[in-house]
């Protein structure tokens, strides 16, 4: 049975922030529940798994499972809290003596090679527009709008029946970016915070208020939210929809119908 590992479930500065002294920071800098890594997760297979981004968390969460090194990745769009542990894994695969596979839309390619020239030699770069096939699944991606900070991507998985969608990194989609939600066994969606007072145009994620009109149209069979800020504590009891989750550091969703 495959397994859905949230390896991080936080926002882009993760949590605690090293400034802040909110009851949410102060909870998780004693090692809380609120701690919280850079969003990242893996599908866990049994017998390996497939990555989906790769933050500058990404040593400690390998840590955090006991891997000693990875093969496969997705990468969602090339923002540093989800490529900046890519020079570690390259370091990793030089070591090991393998090349690593990356799988991401053609476009991201060469932002990730401008930030890092050298990472060709280590990891192998496939773009996969136009969908592809791994340990059983079928993967598909699209382009989501990531608000003030341009685009993202979405990924669809489906096998032997059971669809579920992760999306870390969206705000204000269209129908046509919804679209491929609609029907999810399992949607995956970053929600930054609860409610997020600021201007819309200087804002980049979902918060859970505007996630919950998103779940009203799409109409998973269950969600789980995730890129959260340290606006979000999850000693609170928020008022959610039924069948969402918070997700936490760790936390394992079998990938099978309920």
């Amino acid at each position: 049975m495959d397994t859905l590992v949230f390896l991080g479930t936080g926002d882009a500065m993760g949590v605690p922030r090293v400034y802040c002294s909110c009851d949410t920071c102060m909870e998780a800098r004693e090692g809380g529940v609120n701690a919280r890594f850079r969003s990242s997760v893996l599908i866990d297979n049994g017998s390996g798994f497939l990555a989906i981004d790769c933050g500058p968390d990404w040593r400690r969460q390998m840590e955090m499972l006991g891997h000693r090194g990875m093969q496969r990745l997705l990468v969602t769009h090339a923002h540093f809290d989800h490529i900046g542990g890519l020079p570690e894994w390259a370091d990793a695969c030089r070591w090991m003596g393998h090349k690593g596979e990356l799988y991401t839309p053609a476009e991201v390619i060469p932002i990730i090679l401008r930030q890092y020239p050298w990472l060709g030699s280590h990891i192998n770069m496939i773009p996969c527009d136009d969908g592809m096939e791994l340990d059983g699944w079928r993967i598909d991606t699209w382009k989501v709008n990531h608000g003030k900070n341009g685009y993202s991507y979405a990924f669809r998985f489906e096998k032997a029946g059971f669809k579920w969608v992760y999306c870390p990194d969206s705000i204000s989609l269209t129908p046509a970016e919804t679209n491929p939600m609609h029907g999810a066994d399992l949607l995956v969606l970053g929600t930054s915070f609860y409610y997020e007072a600021a201007e819309l145009s200087t804002r980049s994620v979902y918060d859970m208020t505007e996630a919950a009109e998103l779940l009203e149209t799409v109409k998973p069979h269950r969600a789980v939210y995730t890129h959260m800020s340290h606006d979000v504590d999850l000693r609170k009891d928020y008022i959610l929809p039924e069948r969402v989750t918070l997700a936490v550091t760790g936390m394992r969703v079998p990938l099978v119908k309920e």
